[in-house]
């Protein structure tokens, strides 16, 4: 399936009252939930294989190296799943406290057999990783927190 359709289904939810969306295409089938958190100072992530949520707490909190509070946000321009790695055992594209030029390669996100690299789009600090490797993730889900230089 295209990634432009998925696309078009995220926005078609966003744009209803309906929470969830499936659309089978051939072989391919998506499906798009939209939860929406109990407190909105909270968010939810889903693992792969099990239905826990895990809650992080909110960028809100204060920043680990003594930066300003006002984080950049990298979000995921897709849905897919999310890697820090090329492969398993590989030394990760970035860590918590890493500086990062714009362009650096953050992760990468698998879409549809497709390996998509996620860049900086932003020079700076990572305060933050809100994904772990394998976790799927949704269009506009925060990745990771960045406070610019």
């Amino acid at each position: 399936m295209d990634i432009r359709k998925v696309k078009k289904l995220i926005e078609l939810l966003e744009e209803s009252d309906l929470s969830e969306i499936e659309i089978t295409e051939g072989e391919d089938t998506v499906r798009i939930t939209r939860r929406i958190p109990k407190d909105p100072k909270k968010t939810e992530v889903y693992t792969s294989s099990e239905t826990n949520i895990r809650e992080h707490e909110s960028a809100l909190e204060s920043p680990k190296h003594g930066h300003r509070n006002d984080f950049h946000k990298i979000l995921a321009p897709m849905i897919g799943t999310f890697f820090l790695t090329t492969e398993p055992g590989a030394e990760a594209f970035v860590k918590v406290g890493d500086e990062v030029a714009e362009g650096d390669t953050l992760c990468i996100i698998e879409a549809m057999k497709m390996m998509n690299q996620i860049e900086s789009d932003v020079a700076g600090i990572v305060e933050r990783i809100l994904v772990q490797s394998g976790d799927p993730v949704e269009y506009d889900q925060v990745l990771f927190l960045i406070s610019q230089n």
